[in-house]
């Protein structure tokens, strides 16, 4: 019982350690947010069921965020941190339930400090951020009712429902939805283990219930997420050579970020498992989820030649540090658990100083923009002009968007500049790369 009392506190001690440097750090070192949290909010102003680039999760809760704190930087910081020990957490549920071991639970969730995706990268809340606990309870809650079979309809309905958020976070999420679906035929119809219930349904009907709205505004806006999503992927500069490159690209990168979690996971290593009983079928969920995304991925980078960028990924590691140690006999004494952790520990607080020195020493990023001082600027020249208050701002999301965050009136942000949008105001000015106006 202390033992085990002793790793949940642990566990707490780390999450509660990692959440408070990620969010001290770049709000120290950083002037200004962060493109893609720069954008969100910019959508965030003027809320809808999708924008331009993406679905709207990844604006509906900076917005939440917004209202609670107003234009706090440390807020949003914080935000993207909560979203990532949350999938901390939800792992280490599900490991805990998978090994039945606290110490080898506690295991794989810092080993997630050696993924890129984790740590250096997430004072950005954005879509990739956004979908992780998503990605995680969707596992988790898969996992209840396919291999626990525990079918209390609290568990069908809160998949359909978590697996929907998690899509309109954003659509990549529909390779893990295609990965669950894949393991459920298996189960049901292959190895007939489970008994169809009309329970099993429920999340299905759940999902395209909650994804109603979006769809229509789909339908309204002629696709243009979708649109996007394409053009992102490289698909409209087609090139035959692209379905070897892209793929060939896609495993370089993924493998060179992932060296640092190999190296912990060799620290911890006894011997290679000789077999894996796939006829065990919490065996057979764990590498089912873990490795039919990045196939379902490749596949599409290969066939498609696809350009898969490598955030994009940022989800798909979460139960790495599970699969890794079901692959492994791992070294449980004392004296071997010590020498794991100063590569750890060594990680642990590199990461953070890299990000603050490259934010301190560099003075030309986005996060160097005085977005402040920018819409003082445009306030004074609107003030200069007429006396009705800004409640729109037009312009791209990363200008336009930084003054829709920074001014006090909060104008809601329309778009491009562009004759239809002027159009819809009774006032406006123009200043630098924005047109500011009240309606």
């Amino acid at each position: 019982m202390f033992i085990k009392k002793n790793i949940n506190n642990l566990f707490y001690f780390f999450v509660i350690v990692h959440l408070v440097i990620w969010t001290l750090v770049p709000t120290l070192t950083n002037k200004n947010l962060p493109l893609d949290v720069i954008e969100a909010l910019a959508w965030g102003s003027n809320l809808d069921w999708g924008f331009t680039k993406h679905p709207p999760g990844s604006a509906f809760f900076p917005e939440i965020f917004f209202q609670i704190f107003g234009p706090q930087d440390w807020a949003f910081y914080l935000l993207s941190q909560i979203f990532v020990v949350s999938s901390f957490y939800i792992v280490w549920l599900f490991a805990n339930e998978f090994f039945k071991n606290k110490i080898l639970s506690l295991l794989s969730i810092v080993l997630l400090e050696g993924i890129y995706f984790y740590n250096f990268t997430t004072p950005e809340f954005n879509v990739n951020v956004c979908q992780m606990p998503f990605w995680a309870l969707t596992v988790y809650l898969s996992w209840k009712i396919l291999i626990k079979k525990e079918l209390n309809i609290f568990f069908p309905i809160s998949l359909g429902l978590v697996a929907a958020i998690g899509f309109l976070s954003k659509y990549l999420f529909i390779y893990l939805l295609l990965s669950i679906f894949l393991i459920s035929y298996y189960l049901f119809f292959i190895r007939k283990k489970i008994k169809f219930n009309f329970k099993h349904y429920l999340p299905l009907e759940v999902f395209f219930v909650a994804l109603i709205p979006h769809l229509i505004w789909l339908f309204q806006n002629d696709f243009i997420t979708i649109k996007y999503a394409l053009s992102r992927s490289g698909i409209d500069d087609y090139n035959f050579l692209d379905h070897f490159k892209y793929p060939i690209i896609l495993l370089v990168k993924q493998i060179v970020l992932l060296i640092p979690f190999f190296i912990l996971v060799y620290f911890l290593i006894k011997r290679i498992k000789i077999r894996i009983d796939l006829k065990d079928d919490k065996n057979l969920f764990l590498i089912a989820i873990n490795i039919i995304p990045f196939m379902l991925i490749l596949f599409t980078s290969i066939i498609f030649g696809s350009e898969i960028r490598t955030m994009w990924m940022a989800p798909f590691y979460l139960f790495f540090g599970v699969l890794a140690l079901s692959l492994f006999e791992i070294h449980e004494n004392k004296e071997k658990l010590l020498d794991f952790l100063k590569p750890l520990l060594i990680l642990f607080f590199l990461s953070p100083f890299t990000y603050a020195a490259i934010s301190l020493i560099k003075d030309d990023k986005r996060t160097d923009y005085d977005g402040h001082n920018e819409s003082i600027e445009v306030a004074k020249v609107w003030e200069k002009n007429f006396k009705l208050p800004i409640n729109v701002v037009l312009g791209d999301e990363w200008h336009a968007g930084n003054i829709s965050y920074h001014m006090k009136s909060r104008p809601i942000w329309l778009g491009e500049i562009n004759q239809t949008n002027v159009d819809k105001l009774d006032v406006y000015i123009c200043v630098k790369k924005v047109c500011v106006g009240h309606r």
